[in-house]
Parts: structure tokens; C-alpha cells; sequence
């Protein structure tokens, strides 16, 4: 795969080249954990001119993108698109599937789990939180034991993949759980979904949003959510008001080809070329690709003498986040790698904001992206008073079986 530039007015940065005081943003190595590169099948594609989103040509489209998206979310039910970002599914979800005052279970392991909880406590919702330390996973015992001691519990709110700490929940095991109270799952994936390995069906998952920026390898701008069964049956019992986020509209108006609102035509391009990209490689072996390069970032990590915030065992495979050497701020990080190498890696957030970084590798991406990412690393520690040692990282992390 090529390096992946960005341009300064038109004209591809060259590799190496210092970038401070430059007078335009350069992203020439994009690794932060969202928004993500975006392939130049998946760019070409927003280039199209645009149709009439309630003719035969859309309709065409729509249904095209409708039936790849099941196919890759590993479901025989409904997914469905909006305009909007991927925090709009945590609303979503909400307004169609519950009602004020219900009993919910937020389980937070980071920043995310706890906005999904804020959200709502703004509808009004009863949330009960589990709050799991920043870099641990939570365990189905614990999720089963706040349960019993919740009489009536109506949902329980899931991280998949925790973006602020690196961490990927067990969350087939989370949802049985769930299950067992007679709970539903929502789920947030937005860094997990096209990225690690998530079964709508066969995990028997009630509601999965994503969003297109992560990796599904597309601009920012499109929630994506894949409703189940259950989930239709919950409706009938909501209490909320809603128009634009209505499922029942949306799935109405998917069966005629169409959106019920006016679609975002550009990101509906883009998501249809993404898509086939994805089907084209396998599903399957999109989730290895991810588990191979996570497994071979996290040895890198180690290699340069650093430590990921997360155990190998809860690690995500699509962002790993890394603690500071003592003495040095996540910020000052950032921004040498960003001026010895071009290259955009991420703070932490909340209280974690200075004590690690976050390298994102989901979507379009394989493991010389990160191999660069991880020697720039290692150019910048010394400047910045942190002893490293020479590492090859082509021979010492090559990926185990």
C-alpha cells in the first residue's frame, strides 16, 4: 500500500520532510484513531456528480449499499444511514427504543462509555453506571452482578471498543449477559465496526451503531445502525418524540430504495466504494489484518521501551494506547512526531489527556504505516530526554499465529 500524503496546495509532502511553522495543516500520515485515511477508490468515488435522490439511479445505489452493509455487519435484519456523526447513535438508540424514567446499565471503560451514559441522563433516563477503571475491560461477572441488583432493568449501554484507552470489551460475552435480565444491548462500534470482529446475529446484538470516519474508511458524516429484532419490538412500547431519527421511517423508506430524509449523497458514494473494498479483501480477513498489525504495534510499543495502557488481552486491534515516558506530556509528544515525521498521532482524553497517546490503525492501513509511525516514535524520545535504544522493528515484531 502507498504511503498515505496529504497535499499543501496541490502538492504532495515529501516524505521526511520537516513540517514545522507551516503556514497549512499537513496530515501526511494520519494516525489517530478517527477520522481515518481515506483510500483513493473511496475518494474517487466522492467525485461522482449528483442524482436525483429519489430516482431509479439512487435507488439502485441505496439498496447496493444497504445489502453490503449486512453483509459486513454479519446480519440478515435491518441496517440503516443517516447524515450525521457517530455520536448521533447514541441519541438514536434512545428515542427509539426507550422511554423517560426507564432503568439502564451504562458500562463505562473510558471517555465514550461515559458520554453514552450523559446522553442519557439527558432524555431522562434512570442510568445506573459501572464504572470500570480506564484501561481495564469489563467482565461478564461484573455486568451480571449489577444486574441482579437492578429490579427492571430495560437496557444495558456497551462500548465495543473503548477509542479513548485502547481496550475492546468481551462484548459477545457482555451481551449474553444482558440477554439473561431481559435487557437490550446497545452498542456503540464506532471504532470497532469493519475494523474487529462483530456478529449482529449470531451475538444476538439489539442495536450497533458506527460511524463512517473510523474504520469504514470514509470521510466523517454518516451513522450507520444495524437494528435487530428485539430492538423493532421495543419501539412499540417508546415514549419518546422523534421525527428525524425515527427507525420506523427510515426502514420505510429503505425498503422503497430511498432515505426518509435528503441523503448525503457524497458519503453515500464514498460508504458504496468502501464497501466493496472491504468485501473484495473479506470480511474475515479484514478483522486478521487489524488483529495482525494491533498484535505487531503493541510488540513495537515495547520494543521502543514504552508500555500500552491496556494488557495484550484486552488490547484493541484498531487503536493502542501508550503511556508517557515519565517526564513527558502526551502534547510534547504529539507534536514532535508531528514535526520530525509529518505524521498525527493523538493525546489522551479527560484525565488521561497528558499521560498517553493514542495510535490508530483501523481502515486502510497496513503494518509499514505503523512501522513508520513507531520509528518516528523512537527518533523523537531521545530529544526528549527519554534513552532509546536502536530497534529494527521489521525483524523484532513480526506477527505470531
Amino acid at each position: 500500500m502507498a504511503a498515505f500524503y496529504t497535499y499543501r496546495c496541490g502538492e504532495p509532502v515529501v516524505p521526511g520532510e520537516r513540517v514545522k511553522n507551516m503556514s497549512h495543516p499537513i496530515i501526511e500520515r494520519l494516525r489517530i484513531p478517527g477520522p481515518t485515511p481515506v483510500p483513493p477508490a473511496v475518494m474517487a468515488a466522492m467525485d461522482r456528480g449528483m442524482i436525483p435522490h429519489r430516482g431509479p439511479a439512487f435507488k439502485e445505489l441505496y439498496r447496493e449499499i444497504l445489502r453490503m452493509a449486512r453483509e459486513a455487519h454479519r446480519t440478515d435484519g435491518e441496517v440503516l444511514t443517516w447524515p450525521a456523526s457517530g455520536s448521533a447513535g447514541w441519541e438514536a438508540g434512545i428515542v427509539n427504543l426507550l422511554s423517560p424514567g426507564d432503568v439502564v446499565l451504562a458500562v463505562t471503560t473510558g471517555y465514550f462509555g461515559e458520554r453514552f451514559a450523559h446522553v442519557g441522563e439527558a432524555f431522562g433516563l434512570d442510568v445506573r453506571r459501572l464504572r470500570v477503571p480506564w484501561g481495564e475491560a469489563a467482565t461478564p461477572d461484573q455486568v451480571a452482578s449489577e444486574l441482579e441488583s437492578i429490579p427492571g432493568i430495560r437496557a444495558v449501554f456497551l462500548s465495543h471498543n473503548e477509542t479513548s484507552t485502547g481496550v475492546t470489551n468481551p462484548l459477545r460475552e457482555l451481551a449474553a449477559v444482558a440477554q439473561q435480565f431481559g435487557a437490550l444491548t446497545l452498542v456503540d462500534a464506532v471504532s470497532s465496526a469493519g475494523g474487529l470482529p462483530l456478529e449482529m446475529d449470531a451475538w444476538e446484538l439489539d442495536y450497533v451503531f458506527s460511524g463512517s470516519q473510523k474504520a469504514w474508511m470514509c470521510p466523517p458524516g454518516l451513522m450507520i445502525a444495524a437494528i435487530g429484532p428485539r430492538a423493532w419490538d421495543a419501539m412499540n412500547s417508546s415514549r419518546y418524540s422523534r421525527f428525524f431519527w425515527d427507525f420506523k421511517s427510515a426502514r420505510d423508506a429503505a425498503k422503497m430504495g430511498m432515505t426518509s430524509s435528503t441523503p448525503s449523497l457524497t458519503l453515500l458514494y464514498a460508504y458504496d466504494a468502501a464497501l466493496r473494498l472491504i468485501l473484495a479483501e473479506g470480511v474475515e480477513t479484514v478483522w486478521e489484518r487489524h488483529r495482525s498489525i494491533g498484535e505487531r504495534t503493541r510488540q513495537g510499543v515495547r520494543a521502543l521501551g514504552l508500555v500500552p495502557l491496556a494488557t495484550d488481552d484486552i488490547s484493541s486491534n484498531t487503536v493502542t494506547a501508550v503511556r508517557c515516558p515519565d517526564g513527558v506530556g502526551a502534547t510534547a509528544l504529539v507534536d514532535a512526531v508531528r514535526e520530525v515525521g509529518g505524521i498525527e498521532i493523538a493525546t489522551g482524553q479527560a484525565h488521561l489527556a497528558e499521560i498517553i497517546v493514542r495510535i490508530g490503525h483501523m481502515g486502510w492501513v497496513q503494518w509499514p504505516d505503523i512501522e513508520r509511525t513507531l520509528a518516528t516514535i523512537g527518533e523523537v524520545l531521545p530529544a526528549l530526554m527519554v534513552p532509546v535504544d536502536p530497534v529494527d522493528l521489521s525483524q523484532s515484531v513480526a506477527p505470531q499465529r
